[in-house]
């Protein structure tokens, strides 16, 4: 079983950078595609990011392209999200998630593993 433990979230500023972070357990193999999607109160969960298994694919939301960046590194087992030129509609819980496959997934549903979420806030 695959366990996903996400941190890094919390409150700041409109214009200012997070970095989130999602540490994986439970197996040790690197051939694992990674995610970020995020869903704000009443709003649908929302693709942001994913990648594949050697780091060396990405692919963004609309909403964010430019703006954030996913990386991982296998040696850690944790994957990464940079977020910079927050704005408040960036406001959302944000989830990490992964699945045995080696290239990039930007559906939920393809994904097998979720984890709890960490809050960001941006304030105006």
């Amino acid at each position: 079983q695959v366990q996903l433990v996400e941190s890094g979230g919390g409150l700041v500023q409109a214009g200012g950078s997070l970095r989130l972070s999602c540490a994986r357990s439970g197996r040790t193999d690197s051939t694992y595609a990674m995610g970020w999607f995020r869903q704000a109160p009443g709003k649908v969960r929302e693709f942001v990011a994913a990648i594949n298994w050697n780091g060396e694919s990405t692919y963004y939301g609309t909403s964010v392209k430019g703006r954030f960046t996913i990386s991982r590194d296998n040696v850690k087992n944790t994957a990464y999200l940079q977020m910079n030129s927050l704005k408040p509609e960036d406001t959302a819980r944000y989830y990490c998630a992964s699945d045995s496959t080696a290239g990039w997934l930007t559906q939920y549903p393809q994904y097998k593993y979720w984890g709890q979420g960490t809050l960001v806030t941006v304030s105006e």
